[in-house]
């Protein structure tokens, strides 16, 4: 009986396999964000960097090493921002 249903779900994973291949890349969960620099204005930055300790404490506006989080996929699509500092 164990035998044969781990044979049965062998089989399926084998036949889910190549659906699964061509889904395509997952699509981005509800409320998940990534890191933009270089879009923050000055005091509206989400966290720390090298140049200062602690939210809010962007001296000038589109500084390089500056964060704001925004919703995932959108950081490549706003001028000047970036996925790397």
């Amino acid at each position: 009986m164990r035998n044969s249903m781990i044979i049965a779900s062998a089989l399926a994973a084998a036949i889910a396999l190549p659906t699964l291949a061509k889904a395509g890349p997952a699509p981005v969960p509800a409320g998940a964000s990534d890191k933009c620099y270089g879009i923050a204005k000055a005091a509206k930055n989400d966290c720390q960097t090298a140049t200062h300790s602690c939210a809010g404490t962007a001296s000038k506006d589109g500084q390089a090493d500056s964060w704001i989080y925004v919703p995932a996929g959108t950081c490549a699509k706003i001028v000047g921002g970036s996925l790397k500092s």
